[in-house]
């Protein structure tokens, strides 16, 4: 039996316990959050204790911690859980500090515990046999890479307050999906922003609207394009194209249906936003950690590639303030 301690009972707490308790040899015995009806769910939900930070990571019988927590927890939890012997499953992102995100991969690198980042799109059936079809070299040599996210509405402003920013808060997603796809380094960021939704959001110093035009070691050259608002739906979508064609993962809906009649085509709209579209990545990527705490060899998004994520995310928010674009590492 593998044992949890999840840190945050919100809604991607929530997420996360729900899909451990339909998983069997493996479940939370322990929540960690300061606000009882939140905590009063996960107990309800899966029979956990209550417990404090280091109650849960100084227990021998307590296996892994999930953290689910707001960002500006999760350094301090790593570092305790790593100390701990705690294998980690830790949203992105690690901390919006790079320095605070070297220090907690030199810490879990140390313990030799087993860290995975909560970049679930890896885990999206879609994106994934986007992959394969690369790694078969179905398209052949990579050129171009277009990514959009789109979400539905903008996050309340006091969640965007302390998000660190589009870039590092919703289009690090897209970072990660980028290095994913090409199976190659980024070496130069450009990005720019606007805000055409919300003039609240530029109040808080945020933007909604923003692409960035990468750069790999060897060429490759993506665009990523994000919105705060897309009337239609959550729109999500990669296209890679190369030297031999392309490959594409549209947008999913309610339904496959398509009506057509004299008045033209119509199908159902999209998926409302993250939670739905991806529900089932979100149950298959606790499934790949449980099989990692349990010794089994996977591939996954390691402490590094939060790392890198965040190198890049960091890297466009500078470049949209410089006004020019950003060598990684220089």
């Amino acid at each position: 039996m593998i044992r949890i301690g999840l840190f945050g009972a919100g809604r991607i707490g929530q997420i996360h316990a729900r899909a451990v308790s339909a998983m069997d040899k493996v479940e939370i015995v322990a929540i960690h959050d300061p606000r009882d009806e939140a905590a009063a769910y996960i107990q309800a939900l899966t029979g956990a204790r209550r417990a404090t930070l280091l109650e849960i990571v100084d227990d021998p019988q307590i296996d892994a911690v999930i953290i689910a927590s707001p960002t500006d927890q999760h350094a301090e939890q790593i570092l305790e859980a790593a100390q701990g012997g705690k294998h980690i499953f830790c949203e992105k992102p690690i901390d919006l500090n790079l320095a605070k995100v070297r220090e907690c991969v030199a810490a879990v690198e140390k313990a030799g515990v087993k860290m995975m980042i909560g970049f679930n799109r890896r885990f999206d059936t879609n994106f994934d046999a986007v992959k394969r079809n690369i790694k078969n070299g179905e398209v052949g040599e990579v050129e171009l890479v277009q990514i959009t996210s789109r979400d539905p509405s903008a996050p309340p402003l006091d969640y965007l307050k302390s998000s660190g920013g589009i870039f590092i808060d919703m289009m690090i997603h897209d970072f990660d999906m980028a290095r994913y796809v090409l199976d190659d380094e980024i070496v130069e960021v450009f990005a720019t922003g606007s805000v055409l939704t919300d003039p609240e959001i530029s109040k808080i110093g945020d933007l909604d609207t923003a692409t960035a035009t990468l750069r790999s070691a060897s060429g490759k050259i993506v665009t990523i394009t994000n919105s705060r608002r897309a009337s239609y739906g959550y729109d999500q979508r990669v296209e890679v194209h190369g030297s031999k064609g392309m490959v594409r993962a549209n947008n999913l809906r309610g339904t496959a249906v398509t009506l057509a009649n004299k008045q033209g085509y119509r199908s159902d709209p999209l998926l409302d936003f993250f939670m739905e579209r991806y529900a089932l990545a979100y149950k298959a990527e606790l499934q790949t950690f449980c099989r990692l705490v349990a010794g089994q060899d996977e591939a996954y998004p390691n402490q590094i590639d939060g790392l890198k994520a965040m190198e890049l995310a960091t890297a466009a928010a500078e470049s949209f303030k410089k006004g020019r674009a950003i060598k990684i590492g220089k």
